[in-house]
Order: structure tokens, then sequence, then C-alpha cells
């Protein structure tokens, strides 16, 4: 997510790079991250303001794609950390980077306790950054072969690590506990200082090799491609800023168009469980059970559907409705 510097790599001739010292597409690999964080977020802000029906944050196939942004996200750390330090640590540069990602991760601590209390953000992406930034300097210098095997190690530590004392909240942020954990990001250490030192192990391989190729000179010439990558050199600034867009155009989308309440999405849904068949597609049952509600507010009939307290007559006059609906106009 961002590019801190580290400790020297131990290579015996760090590769040279082009004109500004940037290997650009790192920085497309980055900025494509970006995007689908951005694709996740928005799409967790619509469930969360009640204008999308999934609910993204325990949906199986949004939570594995969750994951795998957090990863490349931290697999390129690995990879930043090695790039910043070819040339041996630069401890002010190093200490600056370090203290603006832990402000950040600060400030998205306090900014969510205020905005979201029951899931505020305690150890999240950029927590885990400012501590694998320091974490990962002594692995910048170790054997190739020995860095791959602190990062199988860190995946698999979970699985064999257990104690009453990691379920503890002083303890959780180390990733070895069991306990349920309520917040809106959680990144803990292990297993994903695994993918830093991933990061760190490609980086270490690739990068000599990349030494006067194209790919070490490459520079993006289409604008939608140098958008991208001036995202990914500015991680961190889109990183806090993206959030608070994307709730703010939502919210003023909720003042033209007010999201569906618990109540009618559960009556759509149970609806649509009943609507579904092989004759009517779920496109079908969708626009059959909108038409029906609105049906049902019109003939005043919609806080009585809801309590299920409609007379006879009145829920015969409700199937009419949905008959029409499904009939269309």
């Amino acid at each position: 997510m961002t590019e801190p510097a580290a400790a020297a790599s131990p290579a015996p001739t760090p590769p040279s790079l082009p004109k500004g010292g940037r290997i650009q597409l790192v920085d497309l690999a980055r900025g494509i991250a970006l995007l689908a964080m951005f694709v996740f977020h928005f799409a967790y802000d619509l469930s969360n303001f009640g204008l999308i029906e999934t609910d993204i944050a325990f949906e199986p196939g949004w939570r594995l794609f969750a994951r795998c942004i957090a990863g490349s996200f931290l697999v390129v750390v690995g990879v930043s950390l090695v790039l910043a330090t070819r040339k041996g640590l630069n401890r002010n540069a190093f200490l600056k980077r370090l203290a603006m990602v832990a402000a950040a991760a600060a400030l998205v601590t306090v900014g969510t306790f205020f905005a979201m209390r029951e899931n505020f953000i305690f150890f999240g992406i950029l927590h885990h950054v400012a501590l694998a930034s320091v974490l990962a300097l002594p692995f910048l210098r170790l054997p190739v072969l020995l860095v791959i095997l602190a990062a199988a190690l860190a995946f698999a530590l979970p699985a064999f690590v257990a104690s009453p004392l990691l379920d503890q909240p002083w303890t959780v942020w180390l990733g070895f506990s069991h306990a349920p954990i309520q917040t809106a990001d959680f990144v803990p250490v292990f297993p994903w200082f695994g993918c830093v030192l991933t990061g760190i192990a490609l980086a270490r391989l690739v990068l000599p090799r990349l030494d006067g190729t194209a790919a070490a000179s490459w520079r993006p010439r289409p604008w939608p491609t140098r958008i991208i990558c001036w995202g990914g050199r500015h991680s961190l600034l889109v990183y806090l800023v993206h959030q608070p867009v994307f709730i703010g155009l939502i919210m003023l989308a909720t003042q033209i168009a007010p999201p569906l309440s618990p109540d009618e999405r559960a009556f759509r849904a149970e609806c649509q469980r009943s609507c579904a068949g092989p004759s009517n597609s779920q496109q079908i049952c969708r626009e059959v059970c909108a038409c029906t509600v609105d049906g049902l507010k019109r003939e005043n009939l919609w806080q009585k559907a809801l309590s299920d307290t409609l007379s006879s007559e009145e829920s015969t006059r409700m199937t009419r409705l949905a008959q029409a609906c499904l009939r269309g106009p």
C-alpha cells in the first residue's frame, strides 16, 4: 500500500533502475489493487446503507475478494521495501514514511471509533503495514531461502498456535485468537505478515533479473494507465480519501432515493423466495415483488402486510396485486 524504506538488500549488485529510481510496474500493480479495493469498499458501503440486498461483509465470495486485495497490497509492500533499500537504509526517509503510515492508521482508528463504534478498526491494513515495515527489516538481509521459509511459517502458525491468553483483547492483533472479532477491517500479524515476506522474496529473486529490461524502464502512456500509476504512487493519500468520498456520494444518493428499510428488504426477500420457480427468473421475481410492495403501499395495506394482520379480504387483494404484477402491464 505504501512504499516505506527499510534495510539494505544483500544482493551483491543492486539492480540499476531508470531515472527517478522507480519501477513503475510496481506502481501499476499497487494502483490495480486500489481499483479492486474501490470495488469492494463501494459494494460494502452500498450494503451497509441498505441499497443492495447482498450482505457484503458475510457473503463468502466477497470475503474472499477482500482477502485477495489485502494480500496483494501486502505483497507489494514487501516488494517496495526491497526497492526502497536497494542502496542501503535511508533512516530519515524510513522513519518519515513509517510515521506517516502510523499516523494514518491512528486516524483510521479514531475516525471509525466515532463513526462506527461497534465495528471500529483497531488493527487494519495500515496498522499491519506500519508494524510489518519494522518487522521486515531483518529479512531484507537474510538469505532468500530463509525468507521463503519464514513466509511459509507465518502462513502456517495460526493453525497450530492456540491459547486462552491469545484470545484477550490486547493480543488478538497477533492473529492467533479463535474468539469472534467484531471490526470493519482486521489484518493481524499472522498469517498476513507472510504476504509481506513473500513480496520480499519475490523482489529479491526477480529484481536483479530486471536490470536493463523493458520492464524496468516501462512508462505508462495511455491516460487511464497514468492515472492508475499515479494512484499507486500516492496510495496512502488515496486510501484515506476514497471512503469519505464514497460515503458522501452514497449519502447524497440516499437523499434522492431513500434506501429500503430492513422490514421491506426482508419482505421482498421472502416474496422472491415464494416467487422463484422454473418459469420465473430472479429478475422477474425482483420486479414482481417490487411492484407488489408499491401496490400494497398504494392500497394502504403495507403496514398490515408487514405485521401480518391482513384480513381475509385484504389477503385476497394482496394476492390479486401480485398476480397483476406478474402479468405485467
